[in-house]
Parts: structure tokens; sequence; C-alpha cells
């Protein structure tokens, strides 16, 4: 997993500094979001592995797939993206894309996993926190995990706050070990 972010990052960097310049970023967004779509299905990995089809005749299919008309950028996007053998590597390219556009519209993505479900009080409380820390604004994704026994984790790109009970006690059972 982590090698295909390490793949994707040069992709998702380059394509997103190309719609920024051409003020597309919502298009290439959506453009992107499809491609991964396709590139999670089993059988569009399978027509694209398969030796007997050409780049071409993929690249087509895959400009098909999104409507057509899609421009001559995100048809040579496809081709290199396809010459080069990265198409498992879309999702990702999309994901580092939309937080790298998230990022320049000033916001952040939080991932929030709570012990319990926690009220809309409570979510704007955290990410009111996390703005002032962050200094962006941030939009929370709250999900419920029960292993957690008590408290939050929260994501944000690649900095990780555990506030967990769970969390609390690996660490009191780590310092007590050595």
């Amino acid at each position: 997993m982590a090698e295909l972010i390490t793949v994707a990052r040069p992709y998702a960097e380059a394509v997103f500094r190309l719609a920024k310049q051409e003020g597309k970023l919502g298009q290439w967004s959506e453009v992107l979001a499809n491609l991964a779509v396709v590139a999670q299905d089993e059988t569009a990995s399978t027509v694209v592995a398969d030796p007997k089809y050409s780049a071409i005749q993929l690249q087509q299919l895959l400009v098909g797939l999104l409507g057509g008309n899609v421009g001559a950028q995100v048809e040579n996007f496809i081709a290199v993206v396809l010459e080069n053998r990265r198409f498992a590597a879309l999702p990702d390219i999309a994901a580092l894309f939309e937080s790298l556009k998230v990022a320049e519209e000033g916001e952040v993505k939080a991932e929030i996993a709570s012990a319990f479900p926690l009220n809309d009080a409570q979510v704007a409380q955290l990410e009111a926190l996390l703005a002032k820390e962050l200094k962006r604004k941030v939009e929370a994704e709250v999900k419920v995990d029960s292993d957690l026994i008590g408290g939050v984790t929260v994501t944000v790109g690649d900095l990780v706050i555990d506030a967990s009970v769970r969390g609390k006690l690996t660490a009191l059972a780590t310092s007590l070990k050595s």
C-alpha cells in the first residue's frame, strides 16, 4: 500500500499543478474520482492487465467510460498512466490530489475514530480545537471504533493523535516492559 502511494504522489502533484495553473481543480477532481472508481473494479483491472489489449485501446476504453470528450490533457494523463503500468495507483492518485486540493483551499480533512458515537457539539468542539492547532479549517469524518475502549484517535494526513484508552494502555504496557 505504501508503495502505491509513493508511486502515486508524483502523478497527483503533477496533475494538481496543471489543474491549479489552468483553474480546473474541480474538473480534474471529478475525472480522477471517476478513474479511481474504474480502477477499483475487478473487471477493469483484469482487462487492463490483459496483454491482448494495447495501451491505445485501453486509453480509448477509459476515455469512453469518462464520457468521451474529456480533452487532450486527460487523454495524455490516461496514456501516461497506462504506459507506465500505474492503473492500480489511480485510487491513490485521486486521494492525494483531493488532499492537495483541500489543502490549497485552506482545509484539511480529519478522520476521527471514537469509541462511542459523538454528538454534533462534540464534533464541533474537536474541529475547533484542531483548527486552532493546525491553523486551518478542519472537516471531520467521524467513525465509531469500539476497540478503542474510550477516547478518540484523530488522523490528519501524517499526523496521528491517539487520545484513546487503548493507546494509553498500550503505552503503559510498553513502558512497564522496558
